[in-house]
């Protein structure tokens, strides 16, 4: 994203109300008539689903300048999940029908919306490649990757920080938290992965990514 496209989709979210959310906190449930379109300022938000069974599974992660639902906004359809706050979020909401047309009018933006799509779908078919053929060691690598690049913050060591939790990781890779606990285990034997109570130290993630290598 540019810095002018930047600037344009905060000065037209600058008009509409600021929502604070605690962490956990729901922004918008399936099936209840959309609030709206929230631009996320500060924080991470989790969109999820949850299974038959009752476990959630994170299908998508928000960060500091998306704006969502677009989907919904856009299509007119009903929403099937939940979109949580996964820390402390900051974000403004503005009235779908403005959202839509803002994008209608300013098709650099639409551009910008329609790559970030793109690349979030290439990200949801690596990861359904990796869930669906990958074992459990791979499965959570791919997610730790990804966050790593995503998310990650620098440490003056040069590694990166993930704000994940093993209950975090779990709802992510679809990974009861035993399996998780048991293969971060593993994977700290590595050197490249350390395990804090601010979340996952990445050591090296190029070299955690060769580790991950094709194998699905």
């Amino acid at each position: 994203m540019t810095s002018d496209t930047r600037s344009k989709i905060a000065a037209f979210f600058a008009a509409f109300p600021l929502r604070q959310f605690d962490r956990q906190q729901l922004l918008i449930r399936p099936e209840q008539p959309l609030p709206g379109v929230f631009y996320l300022i500060e924080g991470i938000v989790d969109q999820y689903d949850v299974t038959p069974t009752g476990n959630e599974v994170v299908v998508n992660i928000f960060k500091p300048g998306a704006f969502f639902p677009m989907s919904v906004a856009l299509n007119g359809t009903p929403n099937d999940y939940f979109f949580e706050a996964g820390t402390p979020v900051k974000a403004r909401l503005a009235p779908s029908t403005d959202a839509v047309q803002f994008l209608q009018d300013n098709p650099d933006v639409a551009l910008d919306l329609l790559k970030r799509v793109y690349r979030g779908t290439d990200g949801v078919l690596r990861r359904m490649s990796h869930l669906m053929g990958g074992d459990a060691r791979h499965r959570l690598l791919f997610e730790i990757v990804n966050a790593a690049y995503r998310f990650g913050q620098p440490q003056p060591d040069g590694s990166l920080l993930i704000a994940l939790s093993e209950s975090d990781l779990g709802r992510q890779s679809g990974l009861a938290r035993e399996t998780v606990n048991r293969t971060l285990q593993a994977l700290k034997t590595t050197g490249l992965v350390d395990v804090t109570k601010n979340g996952i130290q990445v050591r090296d993630v190029v070299q955690l990514e060769a580790l991950l290598g094709n194998a699905v």
